[in-house]
């Protein structure tokens, strides 16, 4: 796959700014990283900041719409250079975000970056039509839920690289490492944990799980 060339805005001024704000955002919080501290990292004046921003809200929004923007980049070349599945296009997606994993790791669990998740549950939305097609079995939940699901679960990958790197014994950052977790997801992917038959026993019992609860609720009124 041809590497995708710089963005001309990545050049500027306010590049520089929304890279600094990025690095802040991600190690002390958005409410703990001051506009001052992000100015000083960028090599420019607090009032220069806020001409090309205006607020830290603002300026917060600009990383998550840059973050966006990145994705879809990646998105869009994967799909137009080959038939890649949802792995690819999630594999690509992590790679290039992966400079700003103490941003996403924080945004994430901290409740924002809603822009940056939404764009990828979107991106797994499109691929999953195409799957779906292919699909003999019906799906046991709707497509969105299973694109949030699984975006989530990407991200997860790509947030625990330390923790990655320890189990495998090797860096998952570098050649060897991310070759044995790219390995690793496909084969998650193409063999799944449960049978149709297992997972149609699941789906039975939890039915009827719901169906007691709801029983009882009824009767508790």
């Amino acid at each position: 796959m041809t590497t995708p060339g710089p963005d001309p805005e990545d050049l500027t001024t306010r590049a520089r700014i929304r890279d600094a704000a990025l690095r802040h955002f991600g190690e002390h919080g958005y409410e703990g990283a001051t506009t001052r501290a992000i100015a000083e990292t960028a090599g420019v004046s607090p009032g220069l900041l806020r001409h090309h921003f205006g607020s830290k809200q603002a300026l917060r929004e600009a990383c998550d719409a840059h973050l966006v923007k990145l994705i879809t980049r990646i998105n869009e070349q994967v799909g137009a250079e080959s038939e890649a599945t949802g792995v690819n296009h999630l594999a690509m997606s992590m790679a290039a975000i992966g400079p700003y994993q103490r941003y996403m790791a924080r945004a994430l669990t901290e409740g924002w970056a809603e822009p940056v998740f939404d764009a990828m549950v979107q991106m797994g939305e499109q691929w999953l039509i195409r799957l779906d097609e292919r699909r003999s079995d019906p799906p046991l939940a709707d497509r969105r839920s299973r694109a949030a699901v699984g975006t989530a679960m990407a991200l997860a990958v790509g947030l625990l690289p330390k923790h990655l790197s320890r189990v495998l014994g090797v860096d998952v950052a570098d050649e060897k490492g991310a070759h044995l977790l790219a390995l690793a997801v496909l084969d998650v992917y193409s063999h799944p944990w449960l049978s149709l038959e297992e997972a149609a026993a699941h789906r039975e019992a939890l039915d009827k799980t719901r169906t007691v609860r709801s029983s009882k609720e009824k009767s508790d009124e």
